[in-house]
């Protein structure tokens, strides 16, 4: 499987498309800018998606689903929102075609009176709805989910990473009090920080966006941010506190125990298939993907070592009484009992697969009543007895998911760097990459001025009051309050 396949070293970007290549997850369509996901990718954004699906439900969220198409109107009644999304805007201008002599063409006299929007993000068509929704206070909190798709017209493309159209999740929520929509808005990064580190073994940083990052519209973006191997950082997941933006852009407003009239308070919040590439970037290796097990379709293939149908028969009657086993404990296997390929190919394929477990048996497997388990985290091989198979089985993925998350952990400490000079920020960046605090002096115009000349973002000012102490801005010497976090990025 990994025959000509590119290291991270010698070509990063080459490594990561190859692997969501051949691993099946995803491949370029004709569409240009458009992915097709096909099953084994579209099988992890499954399980992504029921983890959170189930946190968003445990936290009071309901799931709701809101038109594709948003009339241009609505996208002009939020100044900084239709800024912020009109270069990426597809849109709807006729609803007819017609056959002419050269095919087909659209038809002129089909021309729409106000165009549509295909939905870029949703907040427009769904604060237009929660005008009828929202009435008075006992309306209140209003906290509903999509999981939907979007197009944001994008003219240079990665799978996963960046396309034209993707698939998301989006929370809208509206409240009474400005407290409560921010806490909501802390509530939920939590939630994605907590999901990216508990199940996809991702170590996260938690902080807020700059005035220049933030989210059209929104008075603050929350943000987690992933470090890759490479030494660049992804925006992970975002959480926005839009104040009463939306409320008054469409009038949604409630009656409140006193009576009085007053706009609510709004959040938004959501995370992509981004997340595959951030999976894919966090943990794979030059053989191929690597799956932690909590998101991984697959948790345990069983491969037959056999010679001869009789030998398969006797070996399958073992293979499916671990199945059963496992199965049993909520661990997904399978057994892959095909005669069109050698125990060796199945190896290689399902090593390149990113299975965070294999177990061979064989003929002398059955005679020992033992097992030959294989973990893909550290390459490594043990002969364990098939008698306690499933408890050993479901304490290794423990061990395995804990493991990919400690040397993710490990990763990013190694390749924070702290820097006071602005020199030393440069030097740093062109050698060694990663997340680099640093000192700015908190304008727009410092912050494009570092971006423009080293591509570094200001990718959050963190959350937590590590990097609060005084010092002076790196570029300009001004007076700064905290350190925040610079890094290029995805």
């Amino acid at each position: 499987m990994a025959k000509n396949f590119p290291t991270r070293k010698d070509n990063y970007s080459e490594w990561y498309n190859e692997i969501v290549k051949r691993a099946d997850l995803a491949e370029n369509s004709d569409v240009r800018g458009c992915m097709v996901i096909k099953p084994y990718g579209y099988a992890i954004w499954e399980k992504m998606q029921g983890a959170l699906d189930k946190m968003f439900k445990d936290t009071g969220h309901e799931n709701a689903y809101f038109p594709l198409f948003i009339p241009k109107s609505y996208l002009s009644k939020e100044a900084a929102h239709v800024e912020g999304f009109a270069k990426e805007c597809a849109v709807v201008t006729h609803y007819r075609l017609k056959n002419s002599e050269n095919g087909v063409v659209v038809d002129p006299e089909a021309k729409l009176e106000e165009e549509l929007i295909v939905r870029p993000t949703s907040e427009t068509i769904i604060w237009n709805t929660y005008k009828n929704w929202i009435q008075s206070y006992r309306d209140l909190p209003l906290l509903i989910n999509q999981w939907a798709n979007v197009v944001r017209w994008e003219m240079r493309t990665r799978l996963f990473l960046r396309t034209a159209e993707f698939l998301w999740q989006e929370g809208h929520t509206a409240h009474a009090t400005k407290e409560e929509a921010i806490e909501e808005t802390e509530k939920m990064l939590g939630v994605y920080s907590d999901f990216a580190e508990n199940w996809m073994a991702v170590s996260v940083l938690k902080g807020k966006k700059t005035e220049t990052e933030r989210f059209a519209g929104a008075l603050d973006t929350y943000c987690i941010e992933a470090l890759m191997q490479d030494g660049k950082a992804l925006q992970a997941g975002t959480s926005h506190f839009l104040g009463q933006n939306f409320a008054k852009a469409f009038d949604v407003t409630y009656a409140t125990k006193e009576g009085k009239n007053e706009h609510v308070w709004a959040t938004s919040w959501g995370v992509s298939t981004r997340l595959m590439g951030a999976l894919i970037m966090s943990h794979s290796d030059d053989l191929g993907l690597v799956l932690p097990p909590k998101i991984a379709p697959t948790q345990v293939v069983i491969v037959p070592i056999y010679k001869g149908e009789d030998q398969l028969n006797e070996i399958a009657v073992k293979a499916n009484e671990i199945v059963d086993k496992l199965r049993a404990k909520n661990i997904s296997v399978k057994f892959d009992n095909r005669n069109t390929h050698k125990p060796g190919w199945k190896f290689a394929e399902y090593e390149f697969k990113g299975v965070p477990t294999r177990i061979a048996i064989g003929p002398r497997d059955l005679q020992n009543n033992t097992v030959e388990v294989a973990r893909r985290d550290e390459l490594t091989k043990e002969v364990v007895s098939i008698e306690n198979i499933d408890t050993y089985i479901e304490n290794l993925l423990v061990q395995i998911q804990e493991n990919l998350l400690q040397k993710n952990k490990n990763h990013r400490a190694q390749n924070t760097h702290t820097v006071n000079t602005y020199e030393e920020f440069k030097e740093t960046l062109s050698s060694k990459g990663g997340f680099i605090l640093a000192h700015w002096d908190g304008t727009s115009e410092t912050e494009e001025k570092i971006k423009k000349e080293t591509k570094a973002t200001i990718r959050c000012i963190l959350l937590d009051e590590s990097s609060a102490e005084e010092g002076m801005c790196i570029y300009t010497g001004k007076p700064s309050k905290r350190k925040v976090v610079f890094a290029k990025a995805y």
